[in-house]
């Protein structure tokens, strides 16, 4: 059988093809230079359309304000967990981008929250929302106290390294504990006292209660003041009413003391008043660690009646894994709840807490993040992780349950930048780091800070706490460095005054509010700024062999330290 002029002809064409494609491939060698060469100059593929039109359908009435184990958090999963796996990223837990968080929610009934003081034979009788928030994280349809004597105990303090010990010489057992919000340092911005103007843990409502149920108290009644506080009452009642979020508890935490509440100032006064005191005078006497708790005279009945659920929240996670060492892992963090919608609102009014600032721009930046590392021409060294983390708004409940159930374990987890309601004011000539001078990765961000001229300072209100008021906090504890880094105040245009002036507006009208929605005068190239400032450090990091370490006389390093010396 002949072979016809056109077989012949297609055969031809075939191998002069595939010769002239074999010469057009890079030699191997040639192609790793090239890659080298690409990735030494990466930058992140940042899109500001993208980046708003992902805040805008995280923060879209639609999500209902991303209340964890509601719609809106079916909704934000999806959209978090299409847009990884879209990016070609490999789910973080096994073959799930889901890691269920096991959570309990305790709504207390507004009608039927009582709180009473009888004081001097007469009843005073405190406004639920107006005048105090009342809740207890046990798990029980109905929690009370009854007639239980009031007693002030200064800060609430017990802090050995500090010689402070404000529960000394009494006991409290049963007792109803009034309490001062923040820490003697702040009131008395004296640096040798805690530290100064820096709010520590001890300054911040969590531990008040953790401290008040060890000392036995039945109830704890922390005193709202504005300014030690570093938030108004409004913030107080939106985020302390509604469904109120626990991790699950085998003991249903029963261990914890039946009543947790703030009052506002006026009620403490009054409290004090009818003891023949004034709280002005008490809360100079309790600047010294030589002060005595008062008891005031007075009782409380208390009491709560709750609509308790049990169901599961998410984390969700998506990895880039590392090609010499995948088992060490730079993580880049966001929690993506928020506050949910308030029906008790009338009707035709608006309840939805959008959270478009806190905290759907940190998610966006969480996924332009992602977006530039896969688009890298090659893998890292060591792996990259994307984490959006739940129940951040109900103290930290998701990243708390990371921390003690990682992926990749935490001896093994190089590192990290968590991203919290990011800068939508513009570009800045600084960057702030909340907890300044904490580790060895601020030494990253300042190279990579300068070469965007950029200054790396302290956080401008250390008396807030903020520290503890975001989801590095739970890594921090086990021993994990972690950047809480953001745009500072110096516009590069505008100057200080204006973005101060957007922050103070935000902290007044919007955080923690239904008016946290996108503004027309929205400004990303500041996020921008940011976001290259974090790719590029995860960059380094993810692709060598530091281990940054806490610096000396930091609380975490020897948490650290042993963590590194042992083998899980």
């Amino acid at each position: 059988m002949k072979t016809s002029h056109l077989h012949l002809l297609l055969i031809s064409t075939f191998f002069l093809s595939a010769c002239e494609r074999e010469q057009d491939v890079p030699e191997p060698e040639t192609m790793a230079v090239e890659a080298e060469i690409s990735l030494q100059n990466a930058a992140p593929v940042t899109d500001t359309d993208r980046m708003m039109s992902n805040i805008a359908e995280l923060s879209s009435d639609r999500y209902g304000g991303r209340e964890p184990m509601s719609e809106g958090e079916r909704l934000t999963l999806n959209f978090i967990e299409n847009r990884f796996r879209d990016m070609g990223l490999e789910p973080l837990f096994g073959d799930s981008y889901l890691q269920p968080v096991e959570l309990v929610s305790i709504e207390a009934d507004p009608a039927l929250a009582q709180m009473t003081f009888h004081m001097n034979g007469k009843d005073r009788l405190v406004k639920y929302g107006d005048e105090m928030v009342i809740g207890t994280m046990r798990v029980v349809p109905e929690s009370r106290v009854k007639s239980s004597e009031v007693v002030f105990v200064g800060y609430g303090i017990v802090a050995p390294e500090y010689g402070w010990n404000d529960y000394a010489d009494i006991d409290v057992k049963g007792k109803t504990v009034l309490i001062l919000v923040n820490d003697p340092g702040f009131a008395t911005q004296d640096p040798a006292l805690f530290k100064g103007n820096a709010m520590t843990y001890y300054g911040r409502w969590t531990y008040k209660y953790e401290e008040a149920t060890k000392q036995g108290a039945a109830a704890a009644l922390v005193i709202h003041d504005t300014a030690p506080a570093a938030y108004g009452w409004d913030v107080v009642r939106n985020s302390g009413t509604g469904p109120q979020f626990h991790l699950h508890r085998e003991n249903d935490n029963m261990d914890r003391m039946p009543i947790e509440a703030w009052i506002q100032k006026n009620i403490a006064e009054e409290l004090v008043a009818a003891a023949g005191l004034d709280l002005a005078t008490l809360e100079q006497e309790a600047l010294s660690p030589q002060f005595k708790a008062i008891e005031l005279g007075s009782t409380m009945d208390a009491s709560v009646q709750n609509s308790i659920i049990r169901n599961h929240s998410y984390n969700v996670g998506a990895l880039l894994p590392g090609s010499k060492r995948p088992g060490e892992v730079f993580i880049y963090m966001a929690h993506w709840d928020h506050l949910g919608t308030d029906h008790s609102v009338p009707e035709g009014e608006d309840g939805i807490y959008n959270g478009a600032v806190d905290n759907a721009t940190g998610v966006a930046a969480l996924l332009e993040l992602a977006y530039s590392f896969s688009a890298l021409p090659r893998a890292l060294e060591r792996s990259v992780a994307f984490l959006a983390v739940t129940a951040e708004e109900s103290g930290l409940l998701g990243s708390a349950h990371y921390a003690n159930d990682p992926a990749i374990p935490m001896n093994n987890t190089i590192g990290g930048i968590n991203m919290d309601s990011m800068n939508v004011y513009g570009p800045t000539n600084d960057v702030i780091v909340v907890g300044y001078g904490s580790s060895e990765l601020e030494d990253v961000l300042r190279n990579k800070a300068a070469a965007q001229d950029r200054m790396v300072k302290p956080e401008e209100h250390p008396e807030h706490g903020k520290y503890y008021r975001s989801d590095h906090f739970n890594f921090a504890k086990k021993g994990v460095p972690m950047l809480y880094a953001k745009s500072g105040s110096d516009h590069r245009e505008l100057g200080t005054d204006y973005i101060e002036a957007k922050k103070a507006e935000y902290l007044k009208n919007r955080y923690h509010a239904v008016r946290d929605e996108i503004d027309d005068d929205w400004d990303l190239r500041g996020l921008v700024l940011d976001i290259e400032m974090y790719f590029a450090i995860g960059l380094e990091l993810a692709d060598g062999d530091d281990w940054p370490q806490w610096y000396q006389g930091n609380e975490f390093r020897s948490i650290r330290e042993h963590s590194l010396g042992s083998e899980n």
